[in-house]
């Protein structure tokens, strides 16, 4: 078993492989001063041939410890993943196949954008109903490359 052990995740953290998606920081009010709008809060690359599409995802909930040895990216597009539950998911990236993976695990009220071309493991509800709506490119040409590790790796809890 090759252990990784999950941290909380940070906008910080994730940074090298994507966007942060929550209801933090600095925000304006709209609506009569009845709402918080918390502006432009991800970058969507859709590249040249492509356009957004939303998408919605219902995947099968999953338990720590979690074992996996498939990573996938997206060479032609970022790929959002906005929870439309407030449960926990455990977020998988790694800057290239050869190097070790990280693991994130979501309070219930964060979403993430993977930014064009990050490798990342599967959706990984942690509980029901494991729904979210996903923000990614829709176009003509192939958008999906996978890897699987010989050895499989082990996500524990923090």
């Amino acid at each position: 078993m090759r252990p990784l052990t999950a941290a909380p995740l940070t906008a910080e953290a994730f940074a090298p492989f994507g966007d942060l998606l929550e209801a933090t920081g600095d925000f304006r009010l709209i609506n009569a001063g009845l709402c918080r709008r918390h502006h432009d809060r991800a970058r969507l690359d859709f590249g040249p041939e492509g356009r957004a599409g939303i998408s919605i995802f219902q995947a099968e909930p999953r338990a720590l410890p979690y074992r996996f040895d498939l990573i996938e990216r997206h060479p032609e597009g970022s790929q959002a993943f906005i929870p439309m539950s407030e449960h926990p998911f455990l977020v998988i990236v790694a800057p290239d196949p050869q190097a070790e993976p990280r693991a994130f695990l979501t309070n219930g009220a964060q979403g993430i954008n993977l930014h064009r071309g990050t490798w990342h493991g599967v959706l990984t509800p942690l509980s029901g109903p494991g729904i979210f709506a996903v923000v990614d490119r829709i176009g003509p040409t192939p958008n999906l490359e996978e890897y699987r590790y010989s050895q499989p790796w082990t996500v524990l809890a923090p």
